[in-house]
Formats: structure tokens, sequence, C-alpha cells
């Protein structure tokens, strides 16, 4: 029985959809959640800033106690992998999780992942995907849109403007014959729905469940599941009232971030 939190970090919004996954999973744990708002996004970034900004947000939830770390976001996991695996607190990303997902996907048709420009650059899902399926085609779509257009509020469904970026940017992707489509930025989680209708028919599988799966696995296998109060704390490094009003919203609970510096 171990009582200490999660901590969980993203450059923004999009971390809550693994939030969500854990607070289903483990719903007894507390979580320390990190949003990096002042410094979003993070897909454009060069990799030596992107590991700068890992350890930061790392050592920030190192501040709290944790007892394992995720970062709940794909450009952090691929383009930083080497900082998590040195931090001293246990520190999981997404990228093994959502490798070993795919991987295990039976068939042959082709694979599709769609990610940050970081991410893609990296070849951390793409790459490292064809190496350990080398008898399918595997696909890699940078979507650099998305991520903004999620902190923008741009969510539901039926929202024409979400739609229409969803549409132009997947369009390489319409006529592959695709048999899944790995959401490897956290972001594409929340605008899976719009997704699925421009893509109908090919299933989807979030890189934000995986991790978030991985994490509570670990904490069961190394005795480490704890019963504290259920509660989570939010921290964000720039005041945004967009951050309270969507986390509320997702996660059907009051939500009231509180401010930090930005970390340097």
């Amino acid at each position: 029985m171990d009582k200490r939190p999660i901590g969980i970090y993203d450059s923004g919004m999009g971390g809550l959809t693994s939030l969500k996954t854990l607070r289903r999973l483990l719903p007894e744990e507390d979580i320390v959640f990190f949003a990096d708002t002042g410094r979003l996004p993070y897909g454009p970034r060069p990799g030596e800033e992107l590991c700068r900004f890992a350890r930061q947000d790392m050592d920030f939830l190192a501040r709290y106690d944790v007892k394992v770390i995720l970062a709940a976001c794909g450009t952090i996991s691929s383009a930083a992998a080497a900082e998590l695996k040195r931090y001293p607190v246990p520190a999981f990303g997404i990228v093994q999780p959502a490798l070993d997902t795919m991987a295990a996907l039976p068939g042959s048709g082709p694979l599709g992942v769609i990610a940050t420009d970081a991410s893609i650059r990296s070849g951390a899902f793409t790459d490292a995907l064809q190496t350990r399926c080398p008898d399918r085609e595997v696909v890699g779509l940078a979507c650099p849109a998305f991520a903004p257009t999620v902190e923008q509020g741009h969510i539901r469904p039926d929202d024409p403007v979400l739609h229409a970026v969803v549409a132009e940017a997947l369009a390489p992707l319409r006529d592959l014959g695709l048999a899944a489509l790995l959401l490897a930025c956290i972001h594409y989680g929340i605008i899976a729905g719009t997704i699925a209708q421009v893509l109908p028919g090919v299933p989807l599988y979030s890189a934000a469940d995986c991790g978030a799966l991985a994490v509570r696995d670990y904490l069961a296998a190394n005795g480490l599941l704890g019963s504290g109060g259920g509660k989570t704390e939010f921290y964000i490094s720039c005041p945004t009232a967009a951050f309270d009003a969507f986390a509320s919203a997702y996660l059907e609970q009051d939500v009231r971030a509180v401010q930090v510096p930005v970390l340097e």
C-alpha cells in the first residue's frame, strides 16, 4: 500500500485524457496533474528543448512526492524518452505501451499513426512500429493543427471548425484501407469522435489509454497501489479560464487549477 500520489504532465489539456482513464481505473488514487500551458505547444520544439522541458516538468511533480510519473504527451514520450528512463522517480511515456498494443493487432493491413510534427520526425512511433511489424505497411502523418484546435475549445463532433480541420489533415489516409490508426498525440483522443467520422470503419487506438494502463499495471505489479481520497490537484503554468472550463466539462467535476510560474 502506497498512499503517495501519481504525477501526470502534458503541455496542455490533452493529458486530461490519460487522467480520465486513470481515474476510471484507479478511483482511490490521489493524482497531481500539471499542464505546461505557458509553453504549449510542444510539438514544434527542437529535441534539446523538449528534454529540458521534460526534466523541469518532472522536477515540479517530484515536489509532491509522487510515486510514479506519466508523461501524458506523445511529443515528450518520443523526443525525450531518454530523460524519462534516467529520472529517479519511475517515469512512463506513452510510446512503448502504444507500440505494444499496435504490434499485437492481428492481420496484415496497413497501420496508421497520427502525431505531432516532433513525434513523426523522431520516428519513435513509426520506425519502431515498422521494426516490430516488418510485414505490414506503417504510415505516419503529422497533424499539427489538431492540438491547437482542441486547446481553442473545438472538441464537439458536430463542431464544423473541428470537422474541417480534421477532414483536411486526414485526407491522405482516406483511401489507404487502414487496419487500425494510433492516436499518438494525447490531444487526439479528445476528438476521436470526429476522427471516426472522417475515417469511418477504421479502428482507433488511443496512446493516452495505453499509457494509463501501463501505469496501473506497474503499480499493481510492484505493490504500490494506494487508497487515498481519490483527490486530484491541478496546476498550470499560464492562467487560462479555458483550462478550468474545459477540464470541468471533460472530467465532469469542478476544476480550479492553481497557476505556477513557467518552469525555467
